[in-house]
């Protein structure tokens, strides 16, 4: 069995970490540098770096904090935001970034997830996902969990998977930032009809929420933000509790 992973979310607003519940009632929180330090010290086995409004405002992400994020950390970072083509890709990749993850655009045009793939390799392709229940199903929303799709998430994951994506962040929009655990049933939804590894994202509110999603369904990594900002949990506390409780962590 692979090693689960612990992966701190810096969400990044014009240059600043935030946090909101529901991807609403946006705070600052900190630097990302200074945070990502952190984390790296801690003994995060990844960041994810998203620049959280650039699909929204059409523009790129800001590779100036890419680059002075990865200058400090010492392990995987993966950044998101903004991204539309396959020069995106290599602009954050050559700024430091080891995987970019693309989420509107590739539900614009999905064929970008093949390109990427292509080009870079799966491993450094990751499609971020934010879903929600609608009528009985999940449905994928993009620009910021701003603009429902009415795509299938399911359909959506078996249609990255062909396309060779080699990772997909899934974020619940219905959990994000309500802090009373991670979306179980969405996750088995995903995690039954593909092969790659899915980090579950959305709705972290205490240790054993790591414990349940570990056990309850086959997510390979557990993202967090507000317990890891606001320090109510530390990386090392959580992976000394997972391995306390028998879960392979690194």
């Amino acid at each position: 069995m692979l090693a689960k992973r612990i992966i701190p979310c810096l969400d990044v607003r014009n240059g600043k970490v935030v946090k909101g519940v529901n991807f609403e009632g946006v705070k600052d929180i900190g630097d990302p540098v200074e945070l990502a330090k952190e984390y790296n010290k801690q003994g995060a086995d990844e960041l994810v770096f998203y620049d959280i409004t650039a699909s929204y405002e059409g523009r790129g992400v800001m590779l100036d904090v890419v680059r002075n994020v990865a200058k400090k950390v010492f392990i995987p970072l993966c950044v998101g935001g903004g991204v539309s083509t396959v020069e995106d890709f290599k602009d954050i990749l050559r700024a430091g970034a080891d995987k970019v993850s693309v989420n509107s655009q590739a539900v614009k045009n999905p064929s970008l997830v093949k390109e990427a793939a292509d080009i870079f390799g799966s491993q450094c392709v990751v499609v971020g996902i934010d879903a929600k229940r609608q009528n009985g199903k999940f449905n994928v929303y993009i620009n910021g969990g701003r603009v429902d799709t009415g795509l299938d998430l399911i359909d959506w994951v078996k249609q990255i998977t062909a396309l060779g994506a080699g990772e997909i962040c899934l974020n619940s929009i219905d959990t994000d930032g309500v802090r009373q655990g991670f979306d179980i049933e969405m996750l088995n939804a995903v995690c039954s009809v593909t092969n790659i590894p899915v980090i579950a994202s959305g709705g972290l509110g205490k240790i054993e929420d790591f414990y349940d999603v570990f056990t309850k369904t086959n997510a390979s990594a557990g993202l967090g933000a507000s317990l890891f900002h606001f320090k109510e949990l530390t990386i090392s506390e959580v992976k000394s509790y997972l391995k306390g409780n028998n879960i392979l962590v690194r």
